[in-house]
């Protein structure tokens, strides 16, 4: 089954749904459909043409480490030549430090086809981007002229080197230590795991960002400091010189992602520069994590759209059994006509496409926080961090949702291999776990970003939904669902204020309940997609001759939310209920 870049659907979000084109104009970025479309286009052909053949051969070569060295599977590294050739890299990086000035959420919207096509591929390009970020905020100028133009063109490849054996979400625990041994030099001596692209043959040299501990350094996450280590030191003249102390002692052996360099890393007195100020390293990270965050909601939105895709094109195919709706006029029908199959694909363009108008909102709270005027930048600021928690956390278990579905539909099929969706399940599955689980999202999005502010976390997350007039010309299950959907921000409210109240108890009562906290918001912002959605696609119906029968669609498809999802978050209210004084 190949993939197919969902072009249509990517534009119909971006153009008509978020106004992407007005809001680059409102912000002085240079990008208009002329540009766009081709820009989109491009990475469309890439994804299918380049990607996608090799996301079987990823899966079934695996990496291998031969004598101490990473060997990706075959075509790897060509691809990602034809990756640098094209000039991907830089897309989204500052003109000043080489890149072409455009915004990340073009880059973002890009990667769902990459992702798509080839999650495992996709790890090798995707996290430089945000070292280039990190290195371009917190560098010297000495660090980003050593470091940039590499980096930015993709010729070096960057990683975050975090986790440790004994420190996994608790960096905290962390103990790789770092010691001066000269001007602007240090020695780094510790073992991280799980090291996505730690090491590859893929590109000329591998810089790693990495948390480490000075001597003396408070104990804690406040005591850690930011370190760049090369693969390869650098001459004086920017050229690659000796290897420093940096080896990959194995690659993991994973459930899914089996083309990706997943590596455990030794550092044992490996030359590094302190990147930022002394102990103030896990925030400097956090521009790489945060950038992470949302990188896994695309991957889990993008494998979500890749299993429908395998999905329909089965259902279409398949004769089994007879409908309930069935003609009656043949002996058995494609089980795309059965109403239980009908529910699992709708719930799959629930997710992928409802999901991918999330992250496009958010994408869009992302260029105004980076291009914006300080009277809405903060503001824009605020309500990703309170938004990316959601995305990251609520998108990944709906992508293993969509993708388990997947394999339901194809039944014995879809267990194989022969059709690819077991592999989606396998890859998506890690989207859940890294830059920090489902929990550690939901207890950082309750604890520490809702309670401390319940009026006005809730009022910038929420303000939209209280305005949804239920009088629109939509079908009536959509009017009914704005009605409902407002019932249950009401009661999500007070529930909240009664969680504020008891805060102070320190009885792990908001911890237990942070993960049903977190899905309610993921179901309540999701409905109120589906609205925008269905709003959309009903004012071009009336406003213009447009494809009539694809716009109905995507308004059917919002009903499909009202009945299946969003009843799903009285459910998760109800558990918190159970936790509260009656």
């Amino acid at each position: 089954m190949n993939y197919k870049a969902p072009i249509e659907d990517i534009q119909f979000s971006l153009k008509h749904v978020h106004g992407f084109m007005e809001h680059y104009e409102s912000l002085n970025i240079d990008l208009n459909e002329d540009l766009l479309d081709p820009i989109l286009n491009e990475a469309a052909k890439f994804s299918e043409q380049e990607l996608d053949p090799l996301n079987r051969v990823g899966d079934q070569e695996g990496v291998q480490w031969v004598d101490g060295q990473v060997v990706t599977p075959s075509g790897f590294g060509q691809a990602y030549q034809s990756y640098v050739d094209g000039g991907w890299p830089s897309l989204a990086q500052p003109e000043e430090v080489g890149g072409q000035g455009l915004p990340m959420s073009l880059s973002l919207t890009i990667q769902e086809m990459w992702q798509g096509a080839n999650q495992s591929w996709s790890m090798y390009a995707v996290v430089t981007e945000g070292v280039c970020s990190t290195l371009d905020k917190f560098g010297t100028t000495q660090q980003k002229s050593q470091y940039l133009p590499k980096l930015v063109s993709g010729d070096w490849i960057g990683t975050m080197a975090i986790t440790e054996p004994q420190a996994g979400s608790d960096v905290g625990l962390i103990n790789t230590r770092a010691e001066a041994c000269g001007d602007d030099c240090f020695l780094i001596t510790g073992s991280k795991i799980f090291i996505s692209s730690g090491d590859q043959d893929i590109s000329g040299n591998v810089i790693h960002l990495v948390l480490a501990r000075l001597p003396g350094a408070p104990a804690g996450s406040r005591g850690l400091s930011l370190f760049i280590v090369p693969k390869y030191k650098l001459n004086s003249d920017g050229s690659l010189g000796e290897s420093n102390s940096v080896s990959c002692t194995s690659v993991e052996h994973k459930m899914g992602l089996k083309g990706s360099a997943t590596c455990a890393m030794h550092f044992d007195g490996a030359h590094g520069t302190l990147l930022g100020q002394e102990h103030r390293g896990l925030m400097a990270m956090f521009t790489l994590i945060n950038k992470s965050r949302l990188g896994a909601a695309v991957q889990a939105q993008a494998q979500a759209g890749g299993s429908h895709q395998i999905s329909l094109a089965y259902a279409k195919e398949r004769i089994q059994g007879r409908s309930p709706r069935s003609d009656g006029k043949s002996g058995a029908d494609a089980i795309i006509d059965h109403p239980d199959v009908q529910r699992m694909l709708n719930l799959q363009r629930v997710i992928s496409e409802g999901s991918r108008s999330l992250i496009h909102g958010g994408l869009k709270q992302l260029d105004i926080a980076q291009w914006g005027d300080e009277s809405v930048a903060a503001a824009a600021e605020r309500k990703l961090s309170l938004m990316t928690p959601i995305l990251k956390g609520c998108i990944s278990e709906w992508g293993c949702e969509a993708a388990d579905l997947g394999i339901q539909i194809l039944g014995g099929h879809g267990y194989t291999q022969d059709w690819g969706a077991e592999q989606r399940l396998r890859d998506v599955r890690v989207t859940r776990i890294y830059e920090g689980t489902t929990g550690i999202q939901a207890q950082d999005f309750l604890l520490r970003k809702m309670l401390p502010d319940v009026e006005g976390a809730f009022n910038l997350l929420y303000k939209d939904i209280d305005k949804l007039s239920a009088t629109l010309t939509l079908n009536g299950e959509v009017k009914a669902g704005i009605l409902r959907l407002q019932s249950l921000v009401s009661e999500l409210r007070l529930v909240t204020n009664l969680l504020a109240e008891r805060a102070t108890a320190n009885d792990g009562v908001a911890e237990e309940v942070a993960y049903d906290y977190l899905m309610i918001s993921g179901y309540i912002l999701l409905a109120n997609q589906w609205i925008v959605i269905a709003k959309t696609a009903h004012k071009i119906l009336q406003d213009q001759n447009s494809d009539g029968d694809y716009l109905k669609n995507k308004m059917d498809i919002a009903t499909i939310c009202f009945k299946f999802m969003l009843p799903r978050a009285q459910g998760h209210l109800a558990v918190i209920k159970e936790h509260l004084p009656r």
